[in-house]
C-alpha cells in the first residue's frame, strides 16, 4: 500500500503545453481581450505576461553563468549572499557620534555611515575622534560630506595609518559624487572639470586602500525624483561610464577607476522589479567595464549600496513606512546588494528616535538571522518571471544607456536637457497616478486615518533638502526630488492649520447597497484632505437628510444613493441646501441633466482626487 501511495505522489504530471494554457485562459476570459485584461504595461516601457514557462528562457544568454562569475548577474560572491547592515549617524558632535557608533555596532550593525554636513568638522583630529575604537576589519566605515571630500579622505587615510590598520582590509567609502551633485543642484561643488580633477586626486590619496571606495554614483537620485526603474539604472550606468571616461582621460587606469566606484541605488516598493534591477545592473556594468579592456575580470564587478526609497514614504500614517521598507529590504538583499540602509520610518519629518532606529536595524537582522537570506546566493535564479524581468530591464536600460552615449555621454545629455526631460515626463505620470489613485499610498491617498493630527510632530527643517555649503546654480537644469505623497500632505496640513476643520456629511438615502458603498467611497475620498467625516445609516427622505446636515453644521454634503434615485433626489437636495456645496457620489447617466440644473460636483473612481480636493480646500477653508 505504501509503495502504491508513493508511486501516485511522485509520478509525473502529464505535460501541459503553452497553447493548452492559453486555450484555458481564453475560455475563462469569456471573450475579454487577453492583452487588455492580463498583460501589464510597466512604467519601464515593456509588457509583463501573466505567466512564463521554461521556453521563455531560451533566448537569455547569461543563464549558464554561476554566482561569482562574469558577468556577475547572479551575484559578486560564489558562496554567500552576505551584506553589510548600515546605519547612518549625523555628526554634530564627534564624541557623541563616536559613542553612538560604538553602541550600534553591538546591536547588529556592521557598517557605519558618518554624515558630515558642516565642513568645519572635517579635520584629522575630528576624524580620529570619530573612528576611536572602531578597529575591526569586519566593519565598514563610510563618510558622506557635502563638500571638502579631498580634505576628508586625506584625514581618513592619515588616521587609518596612525591606527596601523591593514590597508588591504579596510572597507568603506566616501560619497563623493560631483556629477550627482550637478544632477540635483544644477551645479557641482565647483566647476565640473575641476571637480573631476579632484575625483582623480581623491582616488590617488586612497590608492593603497583597495576596498575603500572614493567615488560614488548616486543613481538613487533618480529613484527619489520619480523616475522609472529602467531610467534609474540606465542613467546610473551612464554616470558611471562618464566617470570611467573622464578618469581614464586624466591618467587613471581602467582598473583604478572602476575599482574605486560604488553605486548607490534607491529601492522602491516594486518588489520583483527591484530584485531584477540589481541583477540587470551587474550584468550591464560588467559589459561596460569589459569594453575598456581591464586587466582581469574582478574589476568588472558592480559594488552596490542600496537605500530604501524616499519617494513612496509618507508623513501621515508613518507606521506604514515600516511595511514599505521591509519589502524594499527584501528586494535589495535578494537582489544581491553589498550593503543596505533601511531609513527609519519617521526620518522624513523629525529626528529619528531610538525606537525607529532599532526597528530599521532589526528589519535587516530578521532577514539575515531568522530568514537566512545571507546564506542563499541568488535565490531568484531560475525563476521564469524574475529571469525575464532581469532580461527585459537589461534590454530597456541598455537601449536608453546607448541613447545617452550617442548624445556624447551623461554630461552632454544633461546639458541638452535630455535626461531631465525623460525623468520629468515619468515623474509627471506618476504624480497623476497618485492623484487619481492608480498608484496607491496607503494612509495618504487611500484609507486615511482621518483622526490623525501630525503637524505638531513635524520638524519643518527636515522637510527641506538643502545644505548650507552646497552651491546651487544653473550650469544645467537639475532634476526635482520629491515624494509622491507631498501634494496630499499639503492638503492635510492645510486642514490641520485651518481655523475650523471642514465637516463632510453623508446624506445616505434610498437603495441600501448603493448608499453604503458610496458613503464609504466618499468618506475615504474626502478623508484624504483630513476633513471630518460624518457618516449616517440612512434617511427616509431627502428632506430629513438635509435637515440633519444643517443641524450638524456641515460644510459639504455628499448625496449617496443609486443612479436612478439621483434624478429626483439630487435636485431636491440641491434646492434645500442653498449655499452648502452638494456633491453627488458616482457617475450617473443623468449627470448632464443635473449639471444643467446647477449641480456640478461629482466624485467617482475616475476623479482626480487631488485636484478635486484642492478645489474644495479653496472653497471651504477660506470661508
Amino acid at each position: 500500500m505504501a509503495d502504491k501511495t508513493k508511486q501516485l505522489l511522485f509520478s509525473d504530471f502529464p505535460p501541459v503545453s503553452t497553447q493548452e494554457w492559453m486555450d484555458k485562459i481564453t475560455a475563462d476570459l469569456k471573450g475579454a481581450d487577453f492583452e487588455k485584461k492580463l498583460v501589464w504595461r510597466t512604467n519601464e516601457g515593456f509588457n509583463v505576461q501573466p505567466f512564463y514557462r521554461s521556453e521563455d528562457l531560451e533566448s537569455i544568454n547569461y543563464l549558464e553563468s554561476q554566482p561569482g562569475e562574469f558577468p556577475y548577474v547572479r551575484g559578486n560572491n560564489a558562496k554567500t549572499n552576505k551584506w553589510f547592515v548600515r546605519q547612518d549617524i549625523l555628526v554634530k558632535d564627534v564624541k557623541a557620534a563616536n559613542e553612538k557608533a560604538l553602541t550600534v555596532l553591538t546591536k547588529g550593525v556592521d557598517s557605519i555611515g558618518f554624515v558630515i554636513e558642516d565642513k568645519a568638522l572635517i579635520t584629522e583630529a575630528n576624524v580620529e575622534a570619530l573612528l576611536k575604537n572602531i578597529i575591526s576589519d569586519d566593519v565598514e566605515i563610510n563618510f558622506n560630506a557635502c563638500c571638502g571630500n579631498k580634505e576628508l579622505i586625506e584625514a581618513v587615510v592619515a588616521v587609518l595609518d596612525k591606527m596601523n590598520r591593514n590597508q588591504a582590509e579596510v572597507k568603506g567609502s566616501i560619497n563623493f559624487d560631483p556629477i550627482g551633485d550637478l544632477t540635483i543642484n544644477g551645479k557641482a561643488c565647483c566647476d565640473i572639470e575641476k571637480a573631476l580633477d579632484r575625483v582623480k586626486e581623491v582616488a590617488e590619496v586612497a590608492k593603497n586602500f583597495p576596498q575603500f571606495k572614493t567615488l560614488a554614483v548616486n543613481a538613487r537620485h533618480f529613484n527619489n525624483a520619480g523616475a522609472s526603474i529602467v531610467q534609474e539604472l540606465a542613467f546610473g550606468l551612464a554616470m558611471g561610464n562618464e566617470y570611467l571616461s573622464q578618469l581614464t582621460e586624466r591618467g587613471l587606469s581602467i582598473n583604478e577607476a572602476a575599482a574605486n566606484m560604488k553605486f548607490n541605488f534607491g529601492i522602491s516598493g516594486n518588489y520583483f522589479m527591484e530584485i531584477a534591477k540589481l541583477r540587470a545592473g551587474r550584468l550591464l556594468w560588467a559589459k561596460i567595464v569589459e569594453a575598456y579592456k581591464p586587466t582581469g575580470v574582478e574589476v568588472c564587478k558592480m559594488h552596490v549600496h542600496s537605500e530604501t526609497s524616499e519617494w513612496n514614504k509618507t508623513i501621515f500614517d508613518p507606521n506604514v513606512n515600516m511595511l514599505r521598507t521591509q519589502t524594499e529590504a527584501m528586494s535589495a538583499s535578494i537582489g544581491g546588494t553589498q550593503s543596505l540602509t533601511v531609513i527609519p520610518f519617521d526620518a522624513l519629518y523629525k529626528e529619528t528616535t531610538e525606537l525607529s532606529e532599532r526597528v530599521a536595524r532589526n528589519q535587516q537582522l530578521l532577514l539575515k538571522e531568522e530568514s537566512h537570506f545571507e546564506k542563499i546566493v541568488d535565490p531568484s535564479a531560475g525563476s521564469y518571471y524574475i529571469e525575464n524581468l532581469t532580461n527585459s530591464i537589461a534590454e530597456q536600460a541598455w537601449a536608453l544607456f546607448v541613447e545617452v552615449e550617442e548624445k556624447g555621454g551623461y554630461l552632454a545629455a544633461m546639458k541638452e536637457g535630455f535626461i531631465q526631460g525623460l525623468v520629468k515626463e515619468t515623474a509627471d505620470k506618476r504624480r497623476k497616478a497618485v492623484a487619481t489613485r492608480r498608484e496607491n499610498l496607503l494612509g495618504t491617498n487611500q484609507f486615511p486615518n482621518t483622526g490623525e493630527i501630525i503637524s505638531g510632530n513635524i520638524d519643518a527643517s527636515k522637510l527641506v533638502k538643502s545644505c548650507a555649503c552646497c552651491e546651487t546654480g544653473n550650469d544645467v537644469e537639475p532634476i526635482s526630488l520629491f515624494r509622491g505623497a507631498q501634494d496630499f500632505e499639503e492638503l492635510r496640513l492645510a486642514t490641520e492649520k485651518a481655523a475650523k476643520r471642514p465637516k463632510v456629511f453623508m446624506l445616505t438615502y434610498g437603495n441600501l447597497a448603493m448608499r453604503l458603498a458610496r458613503s464609504q467611497f466618499s468618506g475615504n475620498f474626502f478623508g484624504c484632505a483630513g476633513y471630518e467625516i460624518q457618516d449616517n445609516l440612512g434617511f427616509k427622505t431627502v428632506e430629513e437628510g438635509v435637515e440633519a446636515a444643517k443641524a450638524a453644521n456641515a460644510d459639504i454634503v455628499v448625496l449617496c444613493s443609486s443612479d436612478d434615485e439621483y434624478t429626483e433626489a439630487a435636485p431636491k437636495a440641491f434646492e434645500l441646501l442653498g449655499d452648502t456645496p452638494l456633491v453627488i457620489a458616482g457617475a450617473p447617466a443623468c449627470a448632464d441633466e443635473l449639471k444643467a440644473k446647477g449641480i456640478t460636483n461629482f466624485i467617482n473612481v475616475r476623479s482626480n482626487v487631488l485636484e478635486t480636493l484642492q478645489g474644495f480646500n479653496e472653497m471651504v477653508l477660506e470661508k
